[in-house]
């Protein structure tokens, strides 16, 4: 029997239009009386007009200094003392910041997203990096977020770049997860609910992302956001939470945290580099057929499958240690199949660059 740990779901989830005036009253059943918002400044800027007056509950209001790095966790973790708990107002940094300091004080976490663009507001684990940008690792947490309330209309702020990112990320949560439990034939219940997740993450963005698109372009509401954004939230969420190891990263992560040592990849969002991990992969995988499959809808959405395409300019010694960084032993591109070594991901870098040269 196979193992695993599941951390399935935040405590409570509701997704509801103008869901931000009943704060208070999820708050004060929890014992909560006095709490820290965590945010950002642009985040702040569109979640205020949606903040209500609480009586019972005081705030303070805390803007972080950009990354969810070891020294803010440490400076925001000094802070609360007095407080009951975190709640964390923003994108997947901030809301990760969030959860690593209510995990090292040991207290609630509420997570409310600004933005539409990764699983961070469901998962119980956070994405860590230096003082720089540099990736270093994931934590996971024995306890999930308390509280994740979702307003789709702040979310309609999400500017259109940054939830095309979060359609990147998400979409590899089945390429990722295929690798391992696509061979597992006895699968575990929660190994099956982790591959349906995954599955629907894939399918369900490539049949509503184009409407979805729509609704942020008009600012409106419409179905298609709804399933975009709680497959982003949700199902992206469950395929970790359900399937533990076998469901996290794969190659496409491990391309991009190794990206993140090139200064130039430091202007393109997380997803969109994940989403050019995923060529990649596939590429390793022998999965060419997949690419061309798959390229209508990068074309659409504007997805890179190519280095040039992610705008990213690099020299071969620059892309070497690109290489070398993917595929250090700490590194999930090792769950593909086959022996990953720098070399052969620098030939699959490479080959991508001429596959799609070739197309254009």
């Amino acid at each position: 029997m196979k193992t695993i740990h599941v951390h399935a779901a935040p405590s409570e989830y509701v997704v509801e239009e103008g869901i931000l005036q009943k704060l208070e009253s999820f708050l004060l059943p929890r014992g909560i009386c006095r709490a820290l918002i965590v945010t950002g400044v642009k985040s702040w800027q569109e979640a205020h007009t949606f903040w209500p007056d609480m009586t019972d509950v005081q705030t303070d209001v805390y803007t972080y200094g950009g990354e969810c790095s070891f020294s803010e966790v440490d400076k925001v973790a000094a802070m609360m003392t007095d407080y009951d708990a975190i709640i964390g107002v923003g994108g997947g940094k901030v809301i990760d910041l969030a959860k690593a300091v209510a995990n090292e004080v040991h207290k609630q976490v509420i997570a409310i997203p600004t933005i539409a663009s990764n699983c961070a507001p469901w998962t119980p684990l956070s994405v860590l990096y230096d003082d720089t940008g540099a990736f270093v690792r994931y934590e996971i947490y024995p306890v999930a977020t308390s509280l994740l309330l979702v307003d789709p209309v702040l979310l309609l702020t999400t500017p259109r770049d940054y939830f095309i990112a979060g359609i990147g990320d998400t979409l590899a949560k089945w390429y990722e997860a295929d690798v391992q439990l696509g061979k597992i034939d006895d699968k575990t219940v929660p190994m099956m609910i982790s591959y349906e997740a995954a599955r629907q993450c894939k399918e369900l963005l490539l049949q509503h992302s184009e409407a979805a698109l729509q609704a942020v372009d008009t600012n409106t509401v419409n179905a298609a956001f709804i399933h975009v954004i709680e497959t982003m939230f949700m199902y992206a969420g469950m395929v970790g939470g359900y399937g533990d190891h076998y469901g996290r990263t794969a190659g496409a992560h491990s391309i991009h945290n190794a990206l993140t040592t090139l200064e130039a990849s430091h202007t393109q969002l997380h997803g969109v580099k994940v989403a050019y991990g995923i060529c990649v992969q596939l590429l390793l995988e022998g999965k060419e057929d997949e690419i061309d499959a798959l390229q209508p809808f990068y074309d659409m959405l504007h997805l890179p499958q190519s280095l040039a395409a992610l705008q990213i300019e690099a020299t071969d010694e620059e892309l070497h240690e690109v290489a070398v960084k993917a595929t250090i032993p700490a590194e999930s591109i090792h769950v593909l199949p086959g022996d990953m070594t720098a070399e052969v991901v620098l030939e699959a870098m490479h080959a991508l660059e001429k596959r799609r040269t070739m197309i254009v």
